[in-house]
């Protein structure tokens, strides 16, 4: 197995079998209710921060390394207040890191450094990919540690 290879079935690893479980496992402990709930006006919800994921992660790995087009209303991802049953939210999330599950197992990985246009600047297909993996980890750990705000207990995180 080439670097490249490991790298990108490490990075679909990382979003399907260790961030995604974590998620779960947080909804589990929740009502649709308490994925709503926002700790002040600035802060985001659970229910944000999943839309934000599926929005993010299919922009940085299916649009720009994978040079697709892509419609994203990011504004929608933050306004947005529920409810949206959180296992709407799941099934969402995850329908989204299948495709980028399969878009990362059919790779080229001949052009991981070829620059693509991001949003917010040029970047290489392997910058974005690597940003969407770390991107959704933050992201993860603030679901984590807003479920532990929301249920008063400690989690026991599966993997």
């Amino acid at each position: 197995m080439t670097v490249a290879a490991a790298l990108l079935a490490n990075a679909r690893d990382f979003l399907l079998e260790d961030n995604l479980p974590k998620i779960a496992c947080c909804l589990d402990e929740l009502d649709d209710e308490s994925i709503w709930w926002r700790a002040n006006p600035e802060s985001n919800s659970i229910g944000n921060l999943m839309l934000h994921l599926d929005g993010s992660t299919r922009m940085w790995v299916l649009g720009v390394a994978g040079n697709r087009p892509i419609v994203r209303d990011r504004a929608a991802e933050f306004s947005e207040q529920g409810p949206i049953a959180k296992s709407v939210l799941l099934a969402r999330l995850r329908s989204t890191l299948a495709e980028v599950a399969d878009a990362l197992g059919t790779f080229d990985e001949s052009v991981l450094l070829e620059r693509r246009q991001s949003p917010k600047k040029e970047v290489t297909a392997l910058w974005a990919i690597l940003h969407a993996v770390e991107h959704f980890a933050m992201h993860t750990g603030q679901i984590i540690v807003l479920t532990k705000i929301r249920t008063c207990s400690a989690l026991r995180l599966s993997r």
